[in-house]
Formats: structure tokens, sequence, C-alpha cells
């Protein structure tokens, strides 16, 4: 795993935020910029070992996703959410850097209140 240079409030900030509005079906978070990554979060009953640097990879590319929305009708992009048979991803970018979470089955309308607590969080740096 890469190491950042996070400073710990900013870490227990997004931890926090993302427990708080994910509760019990959050499995991870994950921080990351152009060049490194730490998995903030992993849920107890989990194993460490996912592929993270596939993961986090494809989750950069919210960088590009900025700049290729960036003057659409459509209005600023604001999060992502991938969903599977299993759970889902949300993923939040501040400029060049961002946080994804891995999440259990939950309602789709709670992706709203997660992706703009984890948004205040990164903004804070």
């Amino acid at each position: 795993m890469s190491t950042t240079t996070l400073p710990d409030p900013l870490r227990e900030s997004l931890v926090s935020a993302s427990r708080t509005a994910i509760g019990d079906d959050l499995r991870s978070l994950v921080y990351f910029t152009p060049d490194e990554f730490e998995q903030l979060y992993l849920r107890s009953d989990l194993e460490r070992g996912a592929a993270l640097d596939a993961f986090v990879e494809n989750e950069r590319h919210g960088v590009d996703a900025q700049q290729t929305y960036g003057d659409t009708e459509l209005g600023d992009y604001e999060y992502t959410v991938r969903a599977f048979s299993h759970g889902y991803v949300v993923r939040v970018m501040h400029g060049d850097r961002g946080a994804f979470a891995t999440t259990d089955r939950m309602p789709i309308a709670q992706f709203e209140e997660v992706a703009t607590a984890m948004r205040k969080v990164l903004a804070e740096k």
C-alpha cells in the first residue's frame, strides 16, 4: 500500500464523516492523490489484501471526469456511484485528490449524504 502524508485530523474526519453517513454498511474507505493512496478504514469482518492498486487507478480517472463534465449543461460534477451485485463504490473528488468508499447494499438516496460529507472534509485541507 502506498502511504500518504494525510494529516491525522483529516484522516479522522474522513472516517468519521463516512461512518456517520453510511453506518455499519461502510466496508472500506480509501483516500488518494495522483501519486499516493491510503486505506483509511476497513470493516473488521473483511480481510485485507484486496487489489487496491487497481481500484485506486480506476478512481483516479475522476480527475478526468471533472474536466470532461466541467462545462456541460448538467452542472458541476459531484460524485460517482458504481453499483455491484453486493454493494456500491462511491467516489468524491476535490481538485486532484479524492476518496472512495465501498458499501454493502443500501438505499441509493443515501449516497447524496455520503458524498456531501466526504466532499466537505476533502475541501477542508
